[in-house]
């Protein structure tokens, strides 16, 4: 569903239906990590940003109308 560009260039995607946060690459040809599923409380992901200024993701959810944050290390 959401996609957010990271200012390095990396894509982060919502995987809706997966419950997941995936990580890809700048060329969005592979996937470098999942930062986020069903086990960190993820459910229905709608959009996603990546704050460099407190390097946290922040991730609004269908389900309850919540907004997620968490912190990247």
């Amino acid at each position: 569903m959401g996609v957010h560009v990271t200012p390095a260039g990396q894509v982060l995607v919502c995987g809706y239906n997966s419950n997941t946060i995936l990580q890809i690459d700048s060329q969005g040809s592979r996937k470098l990590a999942t930062l986020a599923t069903e086990r960190d409380g993820l459910q229905n992901p709608r959009s996603v940003c990546y704050n460099s200024n407190t390097d946290s993701m922040i991730v609004g959810k269908e389900v309850n109308n919540k907004i997620l944050v968490y912190k990247v290390i």
